[in-house]
């Protein structure tokens, strides 16, 4: 060591110590709350409740806390705190009393840089972009799902491609999880594009792998960290950086679709979303309403993750909670045997007459649990939850696992019950606090679509197949959890009834 560096070396070090002294002064500055503040557990400085959180299950650990710290409860990811919200009550009055308060989105480093800045397509979008997308959206919904009766006898005819698909493996045990994704996201190609794939199809099964992807890491603790420490996650290597490229791949993929759409639209006969996005477009030209090719895509992009992702893994829980129920799996095929009988294709008018089988699909939804945490919202305006004080612009994130598992609401919210949805004549009943497509204004829009094609695939599969497992095989029902929650990898046997 040079003699001079002997001298400079302590003061290095107490300037090194004087900015540790600094950022921690920040840091607690920051930190310091305001009265009546949510509560929470204690935090590291700088990195929050980090790693505190249970990476598999987050949305179990934060249902523990609301236990100890009340419904309404603070964490810190870095120096961000997030409000959870948990409880039938308290969640409906965050989303549905509360409504204007709690509509907008938080700013996210993740979801800025995957959607490079743009308008942010549906989910991600605020104040009048988002409202006119919705309104967009909804009516495209409408238009080429809902009210055209060709969608029903669309998904009939892709419930017998799954069928067919089924039948080829003769009995033996395969992987359904394939065959169910195929089939869900057919249905909203057909609205988005206009055309259903073969199942083969490259370009088809790498956007379904891509969406499987993102759908996971969006909601992982990745994207937790990502978005508490941006400059930091945003130069170091690990699954996070998957999210991007997954996200990137399938928007190259949309925008060569909505190239196709372009070289022969007709504006006086659209055939799909694309179409009527880009006739709208040109009508809003300069207008600020996101109504831009770049927005397209992103649009397009958020309807396949909540079109595909969220019904296909619901069909998924369904055959593990039929496996492991035989005796329910039964009583809905001979339901279903009395009503429509194993060679007539169902519809929707045989939902009246198929209480129990509606019953078996709501608690599948419930305890499926498809989407445990909600989106984050972020307060427009000072306001109160459950007596604590919401200053304006802090994130809320609505649990709606605390809604579906709520201990006041449900009679046995830890077992699978089918009963939940019917009274003591057997007919069915809808619950309050029966919240899968969340509540409020920014409520799932396909939540029509998804109610009919969980119906359809699931009346056809029981009206052709029984199903069962390895033997000696169990089937578990803990599952990953990202943004939505699915089944860890599973084979099955479908039995030709």
């Amino acid at each position: 060591m040079w003699p001079w560096d002997m001298f400079l070396w302590p003061d290095l070090r107490g300037m090194m110590l004087f900015i540790f002294a600094v950022l921690l002064f920040v840091y607690f500055l920051r930190k310091k709350d305001p009265p009546n503040f949510p509560p929470g557990p204690p935090a590291l400085p700088i990195l929050g409740n980090v790693f505190s959180i249970e990476s598999k299950q987050p949305h179990i650990y934060l249902t523990k806390l609301a236990d100890v710290y009340g419904n309404v409860f603070c964490i810190r990811l870095g120096r961000h705190k997030t409000v959870f919200v948990s409880g039938w009550k308290m969640v409906k009055e965050a989303l549905v009393t509360q409504a204007d308060s709690f509509v907008d989105r938080p700013y996210s480093p993740m979801v800025t840089r995957i959607y490079s800045g743009n308008s942010a397509g549906l989910f991600f979008s605020n104040g009048k972009v988002w409202r006119r997308q919705r309104r967009f959206a909804m009516a495209t919904l409408r238009t080429f799902g809902l009210a055209k009766s060709s969608m029903e006898q669309n998904i009939c005819d892709e419930s017998r491609h799954l069928q067919e698909a089924m039948e080829k493996e003769e009995g033996g045990p395969f992987d359904p999880v394939p065959l169910l994704n195929n089939a869900v996201a057919n249905i909203i190609c057909q609205i988005v594009f206009g055309r259903r794939f073969d199942y083969t199809d490259r370009n088809f099964q790498s956007m379904l792998k891509n969406l499987t992807e993102m759908a996971y890491l969006e909601g992982s603790i990745w994207a937790l960290l990502y978005d508490a420490f941006p400059a930091l996650m945003k130069r170091l290597p690990g699954p996070h950086n998957g999210i991007f490229s997954s996200s990137t791949s399938l928007e190259a993929s949309i925008r060569r679709e909505v190239e196709s759409h372009k070289l022969d639209l007709d504006p006086s006969n659209p055939r799909d979303y694309i179409d009527n996005f880009l006739i709208e477009e040109k009508h809003n030209r300069n207008t600020e309403e996101g109504f831009d090719e770049g927005n397209l895509a992103l649009c397009c992009l958020d309807l396949f993750l909540a079109g595909s992702e969220t019904t296909s893994k619901t069909l998924q829980w369904g055959l593990i909670y039929l496996i492991q129920n035989p005796h329910i799996q039964e009583r809905v095929q001979a339901e279903i045997d009395r009503v429509i009988g194993q060679t007539r294709q169902p519809s929707m008018a045989d939902r009246p007459n198929l209480p129990y089988t509606d019953a078996v699909i709501h608690e599948i939804q419930r305890m499926g649990n498809i989407v445990p945490l909600n989106g984050l919202r972020v307060a427009a305006k000072d306001t109160t939850l459950g007596g604590c004080f919401i200053p304006k612009g802090t994130s809320v994130m609505p649990n709606l696992t605390s809604v579906l598992f709520d201990k006041n609401e449900w009679e046995t919210p830890n077992t699978f019950n089918p009963e939940h949805f019917l009274d003591a004549e057997g007919r069915f009943v809808r619950r309050e606090a029966f919240l899968p497509f969340s509540a409020g204004r920014r409520a799932c829009l396909g939540e029509g679509l998804a109610r009919m094609e969980l119906f359809l695939f699931f009346v056809s599969l029981l009206q052709r197949f029984h199903f069962s497992t390895l033997d000696g095989a169990e089937l578990s029902t803990e599952g990953i959890t990202g943004a939505t929650r699915t089944p860890y990898p599973f084979k099955i046997y479908a039995k030709s009834r």
